[in-house]
């Protein structure tokens, strides 16, 4: 199984640098103010990857802190009741199931 996961990206490395090789001539990028950049095809494509996922990661950043903060919030509460010390407290509003119409 290691061998055939191995293989794949093997062949998926010569992929994608046969189209490097292949996407090399000059692209220009044209910015405000008269700006421009000259760099080969495969870079410019690097580089519209490279944003979009960062522009992913950093949109679900958020929702993740936010889950991370309410599980923590809820095992202290389990802690809590476990040794009888509080009452349940209601959960967050975004904790809560959609009613249905």
């Amino acid at each position: 199984m290691r061998a055939l996961i191995w293989t794949l990206r093997l062949l998926l490395f010569f992929f994608l640098f046969g189209f490097a090789v292949k996407n090399d001539h000059l692209a220009n990028l044209y910015f405000f103010f008269g700006g421009q950049w000259q760099l080969p095809l495969v870079f410019v494509i690097l580089l519209s990857f490279a944003a979009g996922a960062l522009l992913g990661v950093t949109a679900t950043f958020a929702s993740l802190l936010r889950k991370h903060r309410e599980i923590r919030r809820l095992r202290r509460q389990v802690e809590r009741m476990e040794r009888g010390q509080a009452e349940p407290v209601a959960p967050a509003v975004d904790a809560l199931p959609a009613e249905p119409l």
